[in-house]
């Protein structure tokens, strides 16, 4: 269904999924995880989807990261054109345009939480890494753990360190596969909290794939995945999310 929030005219889609299929051939046989999806996401926008278990969420989403290639169609993310990538060109990609939070956090156990937000600025050579990191986590709430390695800090915090991992580059594009998956209620209700608050004022788009209802209908528009494709899309409440 079209946005409904007006755009400049020569705005383009951040997230734009044509026709994308993505096959793999096990010892069982070709599995079709991903059926022609069509995707588009303006810039700005906070976008859920949903749907059940196997419904293609995850997989739809690391191919928006570059991180999964599909077997058919087009994936255009802020313009360019995945297709055309080798895989250095895409970590390139990555580096300066996407975010991603993951439901298991993935940090670097041997990494204090300053080092662990600070590697995605030492790989792509910005000046003052530790700097700008230490900036990050404050800004989630982390200003006093700078120092401690993951082992040492809750679920909660840990999140809180994986989201500033993935803004401390100042993606355009926030990727976020179940972030609250791993914690209780109210720690994640928290890290939502924060997460849709330094996305708003940053002006980034986000993309959040969710089973929590509550949680989509905060976004502007849900989309329910099922059997590999987009089967239902629709404005969020009024209301809920700004």
């Amino acid at each position: 269904m079209p946005d409904s929030r007006a755009e400049p005219a020569d705005s383009g889609p951040i997230v734009d999924l044509v026709g994308v299929h993505l096959k793999l051939v096990t010892a069982g046989g070709a599995v079709n995880i991903l059926n022609g999806v069509d995707f588009l996401v303006r810039p700005g926008e906070r976008v859920a989807v949903t749907g059940p278990s196997g419904s293609g969420k995850s997989t739809m989403m690391m191919i928006m990261a570059g991180l999964e290639r599909p077997t058919g169609g087009q994936v255009r993310i802020a313009g360019r054109d995945l297709g055309g990538l080798d895989e250095d060109g895409l970590a390139l990609f990555r580096r300066g345009t996407v975010g991603i939070v993951f439901q298991a956090f993935h940090l670097i156990p041997t990494m204090t939480a300053l080092e662990n937000v600070a590697v995605p600025l030492e790989f792509a050579g910005r000046p003052d890494p530790f700097k700008l990191a230490a900036a990050e986590l404050e800004a989630v709430g982390l200003a006093h753990r700078l120092d401690h390695y993951p082992g040492q800090l809750s679920g909660g915090e840990q999140q809180r360190v994986a989201l500033a991992r993935a803004l401390v580059a100042e993606p355009a594009l926030l990727l976020a596969d179940e972030p609250t998956g791993n914690l209780d209620s109210a720690t994640g209700a928290h890290i939502v909290d924060l997460m849709f608050d330094l996305v708003g004022r940053r002006g980034a788009t986000l993309v959040l794939i969710t089973h929590d209802a509550e949680l989509a209908r905060r976004c502007d528009r849900v989309v329910r995945m099922q059997d590999g494709r987009v089967r239902v899309e629709a404005e969020a409440a009024a209301g809920s999310g700004r």
